[in-house]
């Protein structure tokens, strides 16, 4: 595996670690949108750490979604459950960021912040094995 890509995916994983640990504090203090929003994030940082072994990136979330789709959850490197946790997340996180009205439950901040958290896992064991 090529260094530099490696290297980037473990920075991009770390800042996914961080995204999860904000969710957890956040989800702590009753911080609830908050806590949504950084559970998608940390989501999003791990498919940008996997996407970083293909050296794909995109400045678009819908672009970095897709192609993990198409090379991740497609080809079954990933089961199709995952497919349904990012998208999930991305709805919720965009609804509660930008609907004004949008009320979160503190079950639907846990929930979020338990896929994220066991998303990240997934990721990480992913990036360990194709590392090696």
């Amino acid at each position: 595996m090529n260094n530099e890509r490696t290297t980037l995916s473990r920075y991009r994983l770390e800042k996914a670690r961080e995204d999860l640990e904000s969710a957890y504090l956040n989800l702590q203090n009753n911080l609830l949108k908050a806590s949504i929003n950084r559970s998608y994030y940390s989501i999003f940082h791990s498919i940008r750490a996997i996407n970083a072994l293909h050296s794909f990136d995109s400045k678009r979330h819908s672009g970095v979604i897709s192609y993990f789709n198409k090379h991740f959850i497609h080809t079954g490197e990933f089961d199709k459950e995952v497919y349904s946790i990012i998208s999930t997340a991305y709805r919720i996180r965009e609804r509660s960021d930008y609907d004004d009205f949008y009320i979160v439950s503190r079950k639907d901040a846990q929930n979020q912040y338990e896929k994220a958290e066991y998303f990240l896992i997934l990721v990480d064991k992913y990036i360990k094995k194709v590392s090696e």
